[in-house]
């Protein structure tokens, strides 16, 4: 289901902020975190700062009974500085430095992840006691922003980690992830299975497991529809079912774009419309550097909605960003059409876009300030 942008479009006509900017309707993070709540009874949810780290977004979320998944010091302070509770807040990076480990257990954090020997070793000198949950690497169905052999590893290697961590008196647990707006409602089966594997081989070494993480990766419909979240709460329930018959394991779960992106519009300007080589090439004041990141290799297709209407026929557009960098360049192989009338100083509406947009923008690349947000709603700031 389409979700509705009808309350930004009304906050962007009546107050015209400059462009580019976002804006997100912070009701709608909460009623997706509920329904997400409602579709994973009883498993802890754990939302994945780096989708969206504004600060009314995590009220929302704080308001919501929502936790976090952290990814270093600074998205820690920013959750614990808008009330979360450190108890409910886990540090899902496997990468990270012993006085970063340090750092979240002072402050109460006590849920990590690990995929190294020496990682293992840094949370238990570090974060005695914790629970770790060591990330297996999957061969998982294709997702649009896979995270490929960077994290993760060998179910094998993953046994003697479990076993190392439980040596260390640490409380270890299993954790995968399918990869990010992830198509395939079945992509969760296979680490459910494998997960299942080593709950099985550990407590064979006297180690008892009951922690299973599986990550994050519920997409939102961007030009293609995806399968709605009942469909993958069944899926993975069923797996749940199959792989672990006699009771199955404490879930932990790491939305991200599922609670944000439709709660997001962003709207932008077009700079310049230009033919270049038998083709029509239209730049915007945002591009890969300040917002679209997640257009690179065009792996997120975007919808783009002309706010100025003025009729008359369409046709195809390479699509741009507005910096000097000649890989700042959006949609040339996706095929896009945009009106023949187009022309500078016309705006284009691109939704869906709550998540992944301001959190990767950079800090002034070309001079050009990061992309603004303007949040509404009970927990809004505009």
């Amino acid at each position: 289901m389409c979700a509705d942008f009808t309350r930004i479009r009304r906050f962007l006509a009546e107050r015209e902020p400059p462009t580019p900017c976002l804006v997100v309707d912070t009701d709608v993070v909460a009623a997706r975190a509920a329904g997400f709540g409602a579709a994973f009874p009883g498993a802890l949810i754990r939302y994945a700062v780096k989708a969206n780290p504004a600060p009314p977004v995590l009220d929302a979320l704080v308001a919501a009974g929502i936790g976090f998944d952290v990814a270093g010091p600074a998205e820690l302070a920013l959750c614990l500085g808008r009330g979360a509770d450190p108890a409910e807040i886990a540090y899902g990076n496997p990468i990270k430095k012993p006085r970063d480990i340090a750092f979240a257990f002072e402050r109460g954090v006590r849920e990590f992840t690990s995929d190294a020997p020496a990682d293992v070793d840094h949370l238990a000198r570090y974060a005695p006691g914790s629970a770790v949950s060591i990330r297996v690497l999957l061969d998982a169905p294709d997702s649009a922003t896979p995270f490929g052999r960077k994290f993760g590893c060998a179910p094998a290697e993953a046994l003697d980690l479990v076993l190392r961590a439980a040596a260390h008196g640490l409380r270890p647990g299993i954790a995968f992830h399918v990869g990010s707006q992830q198509p395939d409602v079945t992509a969760w089966e296979i680490g459910i299975a494998t997960a299942a594997k080593l709950f099985g081989e550990a407590a064979a070494h006297g180690v008892g497991m009951t922690r299973l993480n599986l990550g994050g990766g519920f997409p939102t419909t961007h030009r293609t529809a995806v399968p709605s979240l009942a469909a993958y709460a069944s899926a993975i329930a069923a797996a749940l079912d199959t792989s672990f018959p006699s009771g199955r394991p404490e879930l932990l779960l790491e939305p991200g774009r599922v609670l944000v992106a439709d709660a997001g519009l962003l709207r932008t300007e077009v700079v310049l419309v230009a033919q270049r080589d038998d083709r029509r090439w239209v730049y915007l004041d945002i591009g890969r550097y300040n917002g679209l990141a997640e257009a690179e290799n065009e792996a997120i297709a975007y919808r783009f909605e002309p706010v100025d209407t003025r009729g008359g026929p369409d046709g195809p557009v390479v699509l741009a960003g507005p910096t000097c960098d000649g890989d700042d360049v959006l949609y040339q192989r996706t095929p896009y059409r945009l009106p023949l009338a187009l022309r500078s100083g016309d705006r284009l509406d691109v939704p869906g876009t709550g998540a992944y947009t301001a959190s990767y923008a950079s800090v002034g690349f070309n001079g050009i300030e990061p992309l603004r947000t303007h949040c509404l709603g009970r927990w809004g700031d505009a």
